[in-house]
Protein backbone atom coordinates (compact mmCIF):
# COMPACT_ATOMS: atom_id res chain seq x y z
CA UNK A 1 0.00 0.00 0.00
CA UNK A 2 1.17 3.45 -0.78
CA UNK A 3 0.27 6.66 1.32
CA UNK A 4 0.79 9.81 -0.19
CA UNK A 5 0.29 12.64 2.90
CA UNK A 6 0.32 15.84 2.35
CA UNK A 7 1.16 18.32 5.21
CA UNK A 8 3.59 16.04 6.62
CA UNK A 9 5.94 19.21 8.42
CA UNK A 10 2.71 19.88 10.42
CA UNK A 11 1.15 19.08 13.81
CA UNK A 12 -0.76 16.09 13.00
CA UNK A 13 1.53 15.21 9.78
CA UNK A 14 4.34 14.58 12.14
CA UNK A 15 2.27 12.17 14.42
CA UNK A 16 1.17 10.38 11.48
CA UNK A 17 4.90 10.16 10.15
CA UNK A 18 6.31 8.72 13.74
CA UNK A 19 3.19 5.98 14.33
CA UNK A 20 3.54 4.78 10.79
CA UNK A 21 7.18 4.43 11.23
CA UNK A 22 6.54 2.73 14.79
CA UNK A 23 4.10 0.68 13.83
CA UNK A 24 1.67 1.78 16.42
CA UNK A 25 0.90 4.78 18.51
CA UNK A 26 0.01 5.36 21.62
CA UNK A 27 -3.47 4.07 21.81
CA UNK A 28 -1.94 0.92 20.58
CA UNK A 29 -1.29 -0.84 17.32
CA UNK A 30 -2.06 0.02 13.64
CA UNK A 31 -4.28 -2.07 11.53
CA UNK A 32 -2.46 -5.05 10.66
CA UNK A 33 -3.16 -4.18 6.83
CA UNK A 34 -1.15 -0.69 7.16
CA UNK A 35 2.12 -3.08 7.77
CA UNK A 36 4.86 -2.74 5.30
CA UNK A 37 3.03 0.38 3.85
CA UNK A 38 5.05 3.21 1.86
CA UNK A 39 4.71 6.60 3.75
CA UNK A 40 5.46 9.36 0.53
CA UNK A 41 5.62 12.50 2.77
CA UNK A 42 5.10 15.96 0.96
CA UNK A 43 4.52 19.69 2.21
CA UNK A 44 5.03 22.80 0.42
CA UNK A 45 8.48 22.26 -0.52
CA UNK A 46 7.63 19.21 -2.81
CA UNK A 47 4.56 19.98 -3.97
CA UNK A 48 2.06 23.32 -4.11
CA UNK A 49 -1.41 22.20 -2.85
CA UNK A 50 -2.74 25.35 -4.42
CA UNK A 51 -1.74 24.38 -7.80
CA UNK A 52 -3.68 22.18 -9.96
CA UNK A 53 -1.27 20.94 -12.17
CA UNK A 54 1.32 20.40 -9.04
CA UNK A 55 -1.06 18.61 -7.17
CA UNK A 56 -2.07 16.23 -10.34
CA UNK A 57 1.58 15.79 -11.36
CA UNK A 58 2.99 14.83 -7.84
CA UNK A 59 0.21 12.37 -7.10
CA UNK A 60 0.55 11.09 -11.03
CA UNK A 61 4.42 10.31 -9.93
CA UNK A 62 3.43 8.03 -6.76
CA UNK A 63 0.25 6.62 -8.17
CA UNK A 64 -0.68 6.31 -4.30
CA UNK A 65 -3.51 4.03 -2.56
CA UNK A 66 -4.64 6.54 -0.34
CA UNK A 67 -3.81 10.36 0.04
CA UNK A 68 -4.20 12.09 3.31
CA UNK A 69 -4.65 15.96 3.92
CA UNK A 70 -3.17 17.47 6.64
CA UNK A 71 -2.28 20.36 5.26
CA UNK A 72 -4.65 23.55 5.71
CA UNK A 73 -4.14 27.50 6.65
CA UNK A 74 -4.99 27.38 10.21
CA UNK A 75 -4.34 30.60 11.44
CA UNK A 76 -7.73 31.68 12.39
CA UNK A 77 -6.70 35.45 12.44
CA UNK A 78 -5.31 35.56 8.92
CA UNK A 79 -7.71 33.84 7.02
CA UNK A 80 -9.98 37.21 7.90
CA UNK A 81 -7.11 38.98 6.68
CA UNK A 82 -5.83 36.89 3.85
CA UNK A 83 -9.04 35.74 2.57
CA UNK A 84 -7.73 34.77 -0.97
CA UNK A 85 -4.83 32.57 0.56
CA UNK A 86 -7.25 31.03 3.15
CA UNK A 87 -9.61 29.87 0.33
CA UNK A 88 -6.39 28.70 -1.94
CA UNK A 89 -5.35 26.62 0.95
CA UNK A 90 -8.39 25.41 2.70
CA UNK A 91 -10.61 24.95 -0.74
CA UNK A 92 -9.21 24.61 -3.62
CA UNK A 93 -5.63 22.77 -2.21
CA UNK A 94 -8.51 20.14 -1.11
CA UNK A 95 -10.09 20.53 -4.44
CA UNK A 96 -7.08 19.34 -6.28
CA UNK A 97 -6.12 16.14 -4.02
CA UNK A 98 -9.57 15.27 -4.45
CA UNK A 99 -9.35 15.07 -8.31
CA UNK A 100 -6.01 13.85 -8.19
CA UNK A 101 -7.38 11.23 -5.77
CA UNK A 102 -10.19 10.18 -8.13
CA UNK A 103 -8.08 10.03 -11.23
CA UNK A 104 -5.63 7.68 -9.77
CA UNK A 105 -8.38 5.37 -8.12
CA UNK A 106 -7.53 6.20 -4.37
CA UNK A 107 -9.42 6.77 -1.08
CA UNK A 108 -9.07 10.28 -0.09
CA UNK A 109 -8.96 11.27 3.80
CA UNK A 110 -9.24 15.10 4.70
CA UNK A 111 -8.70 16.97 7.65
CA UNK A 112 -11.55 19.35 8.93
CA UNK A 113 -12.48 21.54 11.80
CA UNK A 114 -15.18 22.16 14.62
CA UNK A 115 -15.11 25.81 12.75
CA UNK A 116 -17.74 24.70 10.51
CA UNK A 117 -20.74 24.93 12.90
CA UNK A 118 -21.89 28.05 13.91
CA UNK A 119 -21.03 27.29 17.74
CA UNK A 120 -24.27 28.50 19.29
CA UNK A 121 -25.28 25.02 19.90
CA UNK A 122 -25.88 23.48 23.30
CA UNK A 123 -24.92 20.24 23.00
CA UNK A 124 -22.59 18.08 20.98
CA UNK A 125 -22.74 18.18 17.20
CA UNK A 126 -22.79 15.09 15.19
CA UNK A 127 -22.25 14.43 11.69
CA UNK A 128 -25.41 15.28 10.30
CA UNK A 129 -25.69 18.65 12.17
CA UNK A 130 -26.39 21.49 9.97
CA UNK A 131 -23.24 23.65 9.10
CA UNK A 132 -22.91 27.42 9.36
CA UNK A 133 -19.68 28.65 9.78
CA UNK A 134 -19.18 32.23 10.96
CA UNK A 135 -15.52 32.75 10.11
CA UNK A 136 -13.55 33.08 6.84
CA UNK A 137 -11.24 30.21 8.33
CA UNK A 138 -14.69 28.14 9.20
CA UNK A 139 -16.25 29.02 5.24
CA UNK A 140 -13.25 27.61 3.71
CA UNK A 141 -13.09 24.80 5.12
CA UNK A 142 -16.40 23.93 5.02
CA UNK A 143 -16.27 24.35 1.37
CA UNK A 144 -13.06 21.93 1.56
CA UNK A 145 -15.33 19.75 2.58
CA UNK A 146 -17.86 20.67 -0.08
CA UNK A 147 -14.87 19.74 -2.67
CA UNK A 148 -13.91 16.83 -1.23
CA UNK A 149 -17.18 15.13 -0.86
CA UNK A 150 -17.89 16.09 -4.69
CA UNK A 151 -14.74 15.54 -6.83
CA UNK A 152 -13.85 12.14 -4.61
CA UNK A 153 -16.22 9.36 -4.29
CA UNK A 154 -14.15 7.33 -2.37
CA UNK A 155 -13.64 9.75 0.70
CA UNK A 156 -13.32 10.28 4.80
CA UNK A 157 -13.85 14.24 5.70
CA UNK A 158 -12.67 14.43 9.36
CA UNK A 159 -13.54 17.10 11.53
CA UNK A 160 -11.77 17.56 14.85
CA UNK A 161 -10.84 20.53 17.37
CA UNK A 162 -8.75 22.43 20.00
CA UNK A 163 -6.03 20.09 18.51
CA UNK A 164 -2.22 19.87 20.80
CA UNK A 165 0.46 17.36 20.05
CA UNK A 166 4.46 16.82 20.16
CA UNK A 167 5.18 18.56 16.89
CA UNK A 168 4.56 22.76 15.86
CA UNK A 169 2.76 25.42 18.13
CA UNK A 170 -0.67 24.71 19.85
CA UNK A 171 -1.94 26.13 22.95
CA UNK A 172 -0.51 23.45 25.84
CA UNK A 173 2.93 24.68 24.68
CA UNK A 174 1.73 28.61 24.66
CA UNK A 175 0.21 27.73 28.00
CA UNK A 176 3.16 26.34 29.81
CA UNK A 177 5.63 28.79 28.29
CA UNK A 178 3.35 31.74 29.25
CA UNK A 179 3.04 30.31 32.96
CA UNK A 180 6.31 29.94 33.38
CA UNK A 181 7.02 33.36 32.20
CA UNK A 182 3.94 35.29 33.63
CA UNK A 183 2.66 33.47 37.00
CA UNK A 184 -1.23 34.70 35.83
CA UNK A 185 -2.90 34.45 33.10
CA UNK A 186 -6.57 34.97 32.16
CA UNK A 187 -7.94 32.51 29.71
CA UNK A 188 -11.83 32.69 28.56
CA UNK A 189 -14.16 30.58 30.10
CA UNK A 190 -16.91 31.06 27.98
CA UNK A 191 -16.24 28.93 24.91
CA UNK A 192 -16.65 25.22 25.14
CA UNK A 193 -15.09 22.50 22.81
CA UNK A 194 -13.16 19.32 23.17
CA UNK A 195 -9.72 19.33 23.53
CA UNK A 196 -7.97 16.72 21.43
CA UNK A 197 -3.95 14.80 21.46
CA UNK A 198 -3.07 14.84 17.81
CA UNK A 199 -1.53 11.25 18.54
CA UNK A 200 -5.37 9.56 19.06
CA UNK A 201 -6.36 11.20 15.72
CA UNK A 202 -3.54 10.23 14.45
CA UNK A 203 -4.34 6.36 15.27
CA UNK A 204 -7.89 6.77 14.35
CA UNK A 205 -6.74 8.25 11.02
CA UNK A 206 -4.82 4.86 10.69
CA UNK A 207 -8.30 2.83 11.74
CA UNK A 208 -9.67 4.03 8.72
CA UNK A 209 -7.30 3.75 5.83
CA UNK A 210 -7.72 0.05 5.05
CA UNK A 211 -12.08 0.13 5.41
CA UNK A 212 -14.57 1.76 3.02
CA UNK A 213 -16.48 3.21 5.91
CA UNK A 214 -16.45 6.44 3.78
CA UNK A 215 -18.24 9.89 5.02
CA UNK A 216 -17.97 12.23 7.43
CA UNK A 217 -16.42 11.58 10.97
CA UNK A 218 -15.88 13.83 14.33
CA UNK A 219 -12.88 12.86 15.98
CA UNK A 220 -12.52 14.47 19.25
CA UNK A 221 -11.05 13.93 23.08
CA UNK A 222 -13.82 12.18 25.28
CA UNK A 223 -15.44 15.42 27.64
CA UNK A 224 -16.41 19.05 27.43
CA UNK A 225 -14.36 21.93 28.53
CA UNK A 226 -13.68 25.41 28.25
CA UNK A 227 -10.27 26.71 27.76
CA UNK A 228 -10.24 27.89 31.32
CA UNK A 229 -10.40 24.53 32.36
CA UNK A 230 -8.20 23.36 30.25
CA UNK A 231 -5.31 25.86 30.81
CA UNK A 232 -5.64 24.83 34.54
CA UNK A 233 -5.39 21.39 33.71
CA UNK A 234 -2.20 21.97 31.52
CA UNK A 235 -0.53 24.24 34.85
CA UNK A 236 -1.67 21.36 37.45
CA UNK A 237 0.34 19.01 35.39
CA UNK A 238 3.61 20.99 34.23
CA UNK A 239 3.84 21.68 38.40
CA UNK A 240 3.87 25.48 37.44
CA UNK A 241 3.28 28.28 39.55
CA UNK A 242 0.61 30.25 37.97
CA UNK A 243 -2.46 31.75 38.74
CA UNK A 244 -5.11 31.13 36.11
CA UNK A 245 -7.71 33.58 35.90
CA UNK A 246 -11.34 33.25 34.39
CA UNK A 247 -12.63 35.76 31.66
CA UNK A 248 -14.70 36.52 28.78
CA UNK A 249 -14.92 36.41 25.50
CA UNK A 250 -15.79 39.87 25.31
CA UNK A 251 -12.37 40.41 27.63
CA UNK A 252 -10.18 39.11 24.65
CA UNK A 253 -11.34 40.38 21.57
CA UNK A 254 -9.74 38.99 18.37
CA UNK A 255 -10.57 39.69 14.54
CA UNK A 256 -12.38 36.09 13.71
CA UNK A 257 -15.30 34.97 15.75
CA UNK A 258 -14.90 31.75 17.97
CA UNK A 259 -17.06 29.65 18.28
CA UNK A 260 -18.79 29.76 22.13
CA UNK A 261 -19.90 26.04 21.74
CA UNK A 262 -18.35 23.47 19.40
CA UNK A 263 -17.87 20.33 21.20
CA UNK A 264 -18.32 17.23 18.91
CA UNK A 265 -19.71 13.74 18.89
CA UNK A 266 -18.25 11.20 17.78
CA UNK A 267 -20.87 9.07 16.24
CA UNK A 268 -19.63 7.91 13.26
CA UNK A 269 -16.70 5.95 15.06
CA UNK A 270 -18.87 4.53 17.46
CA UNK A 271 -21.10 3.42 14.74
CA UNK A 272 -18.28 1.94 12.61
CA UNK A 273 -14.46 1.63 13.01
CA UNK A 274 -15.10 2.08 17.60
CA UNK A 275 -14.63 5.23 19.71
CA UNK A 276 -10.65 4.50 20.99
CA UNK A 277 -10.79 8.40 21.51
CA UNK A 278 -9.23 9.24 25.17
CA UNK A 279 -10.88 11.38 27.95
CA UNK A 280 -9.10 14.76 27.43
CA UNK A 281 -7.36 14.70 30.61
CA UNK A 282 -6.55 11.54 30.20
CA UNK A 283 -4.84 12.23 27.11
CA UNK A 284 -3.59 15.44 28.07
CA UNK A 285 -1.84 13.91 31.35
CA UNK A 286 0.01 11.19 28.90
CA UNK A 287 0.88 14.23 26.85
CA UNK A 288 2.84 16.32 29.33
CA UNK A 289 4.70 13.08 31.03
CA UNK A 290 6.13 12.34 27.17
CA UNK A 291 6.88 16.04 27.17
CA UNK A 292 8.81 16.97 29.78
CA UNK A 293 10.62 19.80 28.00
CA UNK A 294 7.71 22.01 27.28
CA UNK A 295 8.32 22.86 31.23
CA UNK A 296 11.96 22.48 31.44
CA UNK A 297 12.02 19.17 33.59
CA UNK A 298 14.93 17.19 32.60
CA UNK A 299 14.64 13.25 32.85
Amino acid sequence: MKIFLAGAQGQLGKELVNIFKAGKSELGPLPSELGGAELVETDIGQMDITSLSDVVRAVGEVSPDVIINCAAFTNVDKCETEQDMAFKVNSLGVRNLAMAAQKAGAKLIHVSTDYVFSGTGTEPYREWAICAPNSVYGLSKKMGEDFAARFCSRHFIVRTSWLYGYHGGNFVKTILKAGAERGELKVVNDQLGNPTNAADLAHHIAKLIPTEEYGTYHCTGEGICSWYDFACEIIRLGGIDCTVNPCTTAEFPRPAPRPQYSALENMMLRCTVGDEMRDWKDALKCFMDNYKDAYNVTE
